[in-house]
């Protein structure tokens, strides 16, 4: 039981590692060979894990074999553009100038009904508010509405905006992070006083951050909760 165990542990760590080595990237944005590696290399690590009589080399070999074949192959589509059309393939228009390009859609397989709900979740109603919408490699629609349909911006209005910053977590559940507070080109007495002008010492707050203007947000921490 214990070698069981230990096994696990141990695929599941290099299975990790494997992953980090391909890239930080969620499911729905891998490109289909990526895909399909992610789903051989779970496959391999699970029959190791569960059968001790394999030798646990025959589960690992495999595994570190598909993630060099993934990292040359994420490599040469960086290079070459005819090999990342050839393993990733070319995204394809659904929709242009509102009208919807049927060949397209049979020869992808997307029916309709598809197409309508994906549009729906890009907030556009209508096909004829649509100047493009475009089925990317990794599945994904982009979807390009008309010019007079588009949001108004700042730009369009001729207004000036502010520009914003990364929001900058300083004190979580009590605790200064301080790593953070020098990246934001604070110092802690700094901190301390504007936690005091709020009426708090820092145990006492929740979750204090500087927000995308630069302006310190404060949570206290709510009475009876432990720290």
């Amino acid at each position: 039981m214990l070698n069981v165990f230990f096994r696990s542990l141990l695929l599941y760590a290099v299975v990790v590692f494997v992953v980090r080595i391909m890239g930080k990237r969620q499911i729905g944005q891998m490109q289909p060979f990526e895909l399909v590696i992610a789903i051989m290399i779970a496959e391999l690590a699970s029959i190791p894990a569960d059968d001790v009589g394999i030798p646990l080399v025959k589960g690992l070999v495999p595994i570190f074999a598909l993630a060099f074949a993934q990292v040359t192959i994420s490599f040469l589509s960086l290079k070459s553009e005819r090999f990342r059309g050839f393993v990733g393939g070319s995204p394809d228009i659904l929709i242009e100038n509102g009208i919807i390009q049927q060949k397209n859609m049979k020869r992808l397989r997307i029916n309709i009904n598809d197409l309508l709900e994906q549009i729906r979740s890009k907030d556009v109603a209508n096909v004829d508010d649509v100047e493009f919408a475009i089925l990317e490699t990794n599945g994904n629609l982009s979807v390009f509405p008309k010019s007079d349909k588009k949001t108004v911006t700042l730009e369009d209005l001729e207004i000036q905006g502010k520009p914003e910053d990364i929001p900058i977590t300083l004190i979580m559940d009590g605790r200064i992070m301080h790593h953070n507070l020098k990246r934001a080109g604070q110092d802690i007495d700094w901190l301390i006083s504007q936690v005091k002008e709020a009426g708090l010492e820092s145990k006492d707050v929740f979750f204090a951050y500087l927000d995308t203007q630069r302006q310190l947000q404060i949570t206290a921490r709510q009475k009876g909760l432990a720290q």
